[in-house]
């Protein structure tokens, strides 16, 4: 299979043949790893019982894709990804802001999902062949996965959605044997070694887990959706049928792992780490199927995130490849991988991490959505590609490539929520607020979207300005001919 070419210029007609089955199977199978599984052991372990964490996970989840679900449509117009994209709303130049949140959500979850991934392939290797669990092997586990990892990545969309399909049946048949596994030592109480609820309250605990186990899996698809969506071709599919596609892979996908995790954390009693008493508490005769589902899932899962991740930094430096980007970001991430490893505890690097991002990526998102419902999905896909092109003008244009207004309510929005927020190592000043639960990303997406609304009244017009600040060329009948 060819090397893809494409980076986050504009994806020909004639080359956009994936159809809503295709969204369903990489939103499936790319995220039946461990590093989303990891996600459902949250919520016991910060204290909560069985129930109460199945709760938190569904009702977070299915919130999360109703808000996100709706960016897939954006890049089924515009035939690009979805930073690139929200230049019409943020500007040319201001879309690199989208592309900066993206990069570090898929920079956050490639390296977690290669941390876990590699923590429970050396445990199973320690109890199947005697490997130690030392530095070496841990350096060698992780090097190996992100050398996996990059090669799916850098051979691109093509070989992602190939390898998506099979992961969608091979992992699936794994955790069902995974439930086999560990059923009989499952137990629905409250793991004692949790000490309690994190937060001191039942419902403050509930909201953090529905937030950090939940309604982070759908916001870290909120720059990545597009990234599949703008190889559909909306004279085929239309938006309903992709819609619906994007809520049921983003449904299926995040639940059946996260929901996994949870089960087997009770089963496992994984209080304070996930990885080591899942192997330890696996019999024998899944240890294999444990490999394999911590290798082939964590190659799949991180080979989509640094796959997006070499779009986003294309897209922040359109001189760089596509190929050469993805080098780029991989050697970060890897590098990420070490840091969690040796500097933190599973627990606060995961919850600090999806609370930061969340809030910073929430008033993105709804003000990216607002433009979209604002000039009725119709877009000039040409003049979102003026800065790519290193050129200058164009509808999109507005002050210099900056959509002032946009730009500046996402900030406040950010800052909201960053001011908002409750780590394990900080709090905002603004939790006083809200009774101390952490409610930044929902403060973050309405300051972010009612300042937008206020400061940028009234839809931007898909028609070329008369005048151009340089070259570029003429919108294509592809901008508003999707509507």
């Amino acid at each position: 299979m060819p090397m893809e070419q494409r980076g986050v210029d504009t994806i020909p007609e004639e080359e956009r043949t994936s159809g809503p089955r295709d969204l369903v199977s990489i939103l499936l199978g790319s995220n039946l790893c461990l590093g989303v599984i990891v996600f459902g052991w949250l919520p016991p372990s910060f204290g909560l019982g069985w129930w109460a964490s199945l709760t938190s996970v569904v009702a977070g989840t299915v919130v999360g894709t109703l808000l996100t679900a709706p960016l897939a449509l954006i890049s089924l117009r515009t035939a690009t990804n979805l930073s690139t994209s929200s230049g019409a709303q943020f500007g040319v130049r201001g879309r690199l802001v989208g592309s900066v949140v993206g990069l570090l959500l898929a920079l956050g979850y490639t390296a977690l999902t290669v941390w876990i991934g590699g923590d429970v392939m050396v445990g199973v290797l320690g109890r199947l062949f005697g490997m130690p669990a030392g530095d070496t092997s841990y350096a060698l586990i992780y090097g190996l996965l992100a050398a996996a990892t990059v090669a799916g990545a850098v051979y691109g969309y093509r070989v992602l959605l190939a390898m998506s399909r099979v992961l969608a049946i091979g992992m699936t048949a794994l955790l069902i044997l995974g439930v086999i596994a560990y059923a009989p030592d499952f137990t629905t109480a409250a793991l004692p070694e949790a000490g309690g609820y994190l937060l001191g309250g039942f419902w403050p605990t509930w909201l953090l887990a529905a937030v950090a186990a939940g309604l982070s899996g759908p916001i870290a698809f909120i720059t990545l959706l597009g990234d599949y969506t703008r190889y559909i071709s909306p004279a085929r599919h239309s938006s309903r049928r992709v819609l619906h596609a994007t809520w049921l892979g983003l449904m299926l996908g995040l639940l059946v792992p996260q929901l996994f995790g949870t089960f087997t954390s009770y089963a496992a009693r994984a209080a304070l780490d996930y990885a080591g008493p899942l192997v330890d508490a696996a019999p024998g005769w899944y240890l294999l199927p444990l490999l394999l589902a911590a290798s082939a899932g964590s190659v799949g899962n991180a080979g989509l995130m640094l796959y997006s991740m070499g779009l986003d930094l294309d897209a922040i430096v359109p001189r760089a490849s596509r190929a050469t980007a993805t080098y780029v970001v991989a050697a970060v991430a890897t590098a990420c991988v070490f840091v969690g490893h040796y500097a933190s505890t599973a627990q606060d690097a995961m919850t600090s991490f999806v609370l930061l991002l969340t809030a910073l990526g929430t008033p993105w998102a709804v003000i990216t959505l607002i433009g979209h419902v604002r000039c009725g999905g119709m877009y000039d896909p040409d003049a979102l590609q003026v800065f790519n092109r290193r050129s200058r003008g164009g509808i999109y244009w507005y002050r210099g490539g900056w959509n002032i207004p946009a730009t500046m309510s996402w900030a406040l929005g950010a800052t909201t929520g960053v001011l908002s927020v409750s780590l394990p190592s900080y709090e905002g000043p603004l939790l006083s607020l809200t009774g101390g639960v952490d409610c930044s990303f929902l403060l973050s997406g309405v300051v972010g979207g009612v300042a937008y609304v206020l400061s940028a009244p009234g839809a931007r017009s898909t028609q070329p300005e008369a005048e151009l600040v340089g070259p570029t060329s003429q919108p294509t009948e592809s901008g508003g001919g999707w509507a």
